[in-house]
């Protein structure tokens, strides 16, 4: 009989010690997690951290290119990573509807503790709650990170004549949730983006390249992150329509329902604004790194209001707002 989720699970008596010490450990086992304590105590160099949460809700928890485990560690590093800073550790609070099969929770658990070793952070210490039938499975993360000496990256330090960059291939996280949502198929599959970015952000730094944003284009999409660092930084941010990269499978889909690309979300690419001075070599090792190969220069910071437009396919000028209302409802 397939074991299943009960509220035993939960209610932090036999059942659950069974669950730490027979899935979770296997996966996640360090000196930290070990310890069995609500909380950990860890070493951090740095005298500047970076701290970040972030809760996962995706519907349905599994999608082409990876599942709400994958989301969970590749979105805290990511936004720990967006300040410039090493991911260091991370923990997690499950919660998890009764009559989950346990296979489903090991899936999830695996991809979890495989992100977390290509990210090289450690999940620390956790929670696991369990709720009636029908709701979730949910995972709550934090993450900390050390700050190195002499990195100072937010989204009100883009400067007139920067140039952004994107890391990837935009669109595509959405349409892979949404297709298997709603049992869509296309000519070309579409699978989810969902990667750790830390190390490319390590390369820039590594390399003396300091960028002054980074953003990684998660709900809103690349036209709601380019906004938010245009009223940050008070510029009009200038893209390029043929400029951005988006596979032919996202571009399909979003031109079948009416979705415009630059408001799907991602969740392995970012933004990347550098001076004009470094965009090329910024460029060049970004698309030496794994996840950076479709990497592309997008446009630039220009003097005016804070909006952003892009240049069309026509010589025109078109506004980029940020989307509003639901777009796509639980796509992280």
């Amino acid at each position: 009989m397939q074991k299943r989720i009960t509220t035993a699970h939960g209610g932090g008596g036999e059942e659950m010690r069974e669950l730490i010490s027979g899935l979770f450990f296997k996966y996640f086992s360090n000196p930290y997690l070990e310890k069995l304590n609500d909380f950990a105590k860890v070493d951090i160099s740095s005298r500047r951290i970076a701290l970040s949460t972030d809760s996962f809700v995706v519907e349905p928890w599994s999608f082409p290119g990876g599942n709400i485990g994958d989301l969970a560690v590749c979105g805290t590093v990511n936004d720990i990573s967006m300040s410039g800073a090493t991911p260091l550790y991370l923990t997690c609070g499950f919660i998890l509807p009764e009559g989950m099969p346990l296979e489903d929770l090991e899936e999830i658990v695996s991809a979890m503790a495989r992100r977390a070793s290509e990210a090289g952070v450690l999940i620390v210490t956790g929670d696991t709650k369990v709720v009636g039938r029908g709701a979730g499975p949910f995972i709550n993360t934090a993450g900390v990170g050390a700050v190195p000496d002499g990195i100072d990256i937010g989204g009100e330090m883009a400067k007139v004549g920067d140039e952004v960059i994107v890391t990837g291939a935009v669109g595509s996280h959405g349409i892979a949730v949404l297709s298997k949502r709603e049992g869509l198929s296309f000519s070309t599959e579409v699978l989810s983006d969902c990667a750790p970015l830390n190390k490319m952000v390590a390369a820039l730094i590594e390399n003396g390249i300091i960028p002054k944003v980074l953003r990684d284009p998660t709900r809103g999409g690349v036209a709601g992150a380019l906004n938010e660092i245009s009223v940050q930084s008070g510029v009009e941010i200038e893209i390029e329509d043929e400029a951005i990269p988006i596979e032919q499978g996202v571009r399909s889909a979003c031109d079948m329902l009416g979705y415009d690309p630059l408001h799907i979300a991602n969740e392995g690419c970012m933004l990347v604004v550098v001076s004009q001075k470094d965009a090329q070599r910024a460029l060049e090792l970004i698309q030496s790194c794994k996840y950076g190969e479709g990497a592309a220069r997008i446009g630039r910071i220009a003097e005016g209001a804070p909006r952003v437009t892009a240049k069309t396919l026509l010589g025109t000028k078109r506004l980029v707002d940020p989307p509003s209302g639901e777009l796509l409802p639980r796509i992280c």
